[in-house]
């Protein structure tokens, strides 16, 4: 029988139901199960039986084999993926990635070879029991990360577990087993083997609010920033002049940010907040007479390295574009009462003018907190919006050709001139910038 159009959570029971009647063991896992004990909503559901992948390809009408080798099928109903997996056992980790074995099992030998207690605990929603062999149940209560087994070999077999639990803890607010933060401390160098993809999904969903800045705080305190982010580590001993930061080292300024960032915040801006004083620890002078400590040109090396760490960690050339983009240009915006009307309206009309406006606000709770300069630009914006015709350009290189001029670089430096009437409000319409063209042709 086909399943009813129903939400994840009952899609996922009647999954476990249907592998039940077909006498399998079946049960939710994982981080469902966290979740779904904490009154937290799942992001996902995943199941584990001991139905091998032949025998659930049977019983479900659309399934994707996507690591059937491994015991793992997608199983999909009512246009939602749900991952059935095989009770399985895993030995002879070989890169600190992935098994070279594995092992069909029991359910309880499955949860043993899982990476955290609390990640550890099955359930079953059809008689609404827990069962808990690794003691995740009491971790859970008392809010604490911990591996299943010894740590050393947990980590050993995948490195990246290394960073999900700094993830999971901040994420849940939970403290990390002492034996299970040792261990990361000591293998911390091992992190470097994980490829520059995993170790940057990881990151992703560790600098999402509202635990960004006690996930890079645990970071360091991990010694795992050293590996993954050495540019960063830099400024926690950055200082910065109290006259303009009174919150001290550049890192204390970028974790007060982190906490600062809207729940709803988009994906460059954790990314924009972290790298845009990137460069300050090798721009960072003394001025002999005054003690002040300057930064000369950090937004331009800035936007060098930002640019770098992010090719390093495969993000695409789009969001590079737009974080590059508001590190270089963010100090810009101490300066905006001062700008000609048309700078100021070219720094409005920018793409990413959205992004470098709730940069410039987290720079300033993250410091003083004067948003005088923030609250003048949301004005000049909403005015802005009020003019649609400035947007476009009044004229095109097509138009100049048509009234006489050779395509090059005087075509150019005519349109940019234009632009720039434009924007002044000097010229406002194109039969205005065509008068004005033509009476600069003929002169």
């Amino acid at each position: 029988m086909d399943f009813v159009k129903s939400s994840p959570r009952e899609t996922a029971g009647e999954i476990v139901a249907r592998l039940q009647a077909a006498g399998f063991a079946a049960f939710w896992v994982g981080g469902c199960v966290r979740d779904f004990l904490l009154g937290r909503a799942p992001q996902d559901f995943d199941i584990a039986t001991d139905a091998k992948p032949k025998q659930v390809e049977k019983l479900f009408k659309k399934t994707i084999p996507v690591g059937k080798k491994f015991g793992v099928i997608i199983v999909v109903e009512c246009g939602q993926q749900f991952q059935v997996a095989t009770f399985r056992a895993e030995a002879d980790y070989q890169d600190g990635r992935r098994p070279e074995k594995i092992v069909f099992a029991n359910a309880e030998a499955d949860a043993s070879r899982r990476d955290f207690t609390v990640n550890g605990l099955f359930y079953d929603p059809l008689t609404q029991k827990i069962h808990d062999w690794v003691g995740g149940g009491k971790d859970l209560r008392a809010k604490i990360i911990r591996t299943i087994g010894a740590p050393e070999e947990r980590f050993g077999e995948d490195h990246l577990r290394m960073l999900r639990a700094v993830r999971f803890a901040a994420q849940l607010d939970f403290e990390i087993a002492p034996e299970t933060f040792s261990a990361i401390r000591s293998l911390a160098p091992k992190i470097k083997i994980i490829s520059a993809e995993r170790v940057r999904d990881e990151l992703m969903k560790l600098f999402r609010p509202p635990h960004a800045g006690r996930g890079l705080v645990l970071l360091r305190d991990s010694g795992l920033l050293e590996y993954i982010l050495p540019e960063l580590e830099a400024t926690i001993g950055c200082e910065q002049s109290p006259d303009f930061h009174p919150e001290g080292s550049v890192f204390n300024h970028i974790c007060l940010m982190l906490e600062k960032l809207p729940a709803d915040a988009s994906e460059p801006l954790p990314w924009a907040v972290l790298l845009h004083d990137i460069a300050k620890p090798v721009t960072a002078e003394r001025d002999a007479a005054t003690g002040k400590i300057h930064f000369y040109g950090h937004e331009k090396v800035g936007a060098d390295m930002a640019e770098a760490i992010l090719r390093r960690l495969k993000f695409s050339n789009k969001e590079i574009e737009e974080i590059v983009a508001a590190v270089r240009h963010h100090m810009q915006f101490k300066d905006v009462k001062q700008m000609r009307k048309a700078t100021l309206r070219r720094l409005l009309l920018r793409e990413t003018f959205p992004l470098e406006l709730e940069l410039h606000r987290l720079d300033c709770l993250g410091s003083f907190g004067d948003l005088e300069h923030y609250n003048f630009l949301g004005e000049q914006a909403a005015e802005l919006e009020k003019q649609p015709a400035i947007r476009p350009p009044l004229l095109t290189g097509n138009d100049l050709i048509k009234l006489g001029f050779k395509p090059g670089k005087e075509l150019g430096a005519l349109l940019a001139e234009i632009r720039e009437m434009q924007l002044a409000d000097e010229l406002k319409t194109p039969r205005a910038a065509k008068k004005w063209v033509k009476e600069k042709l003929a002169g």
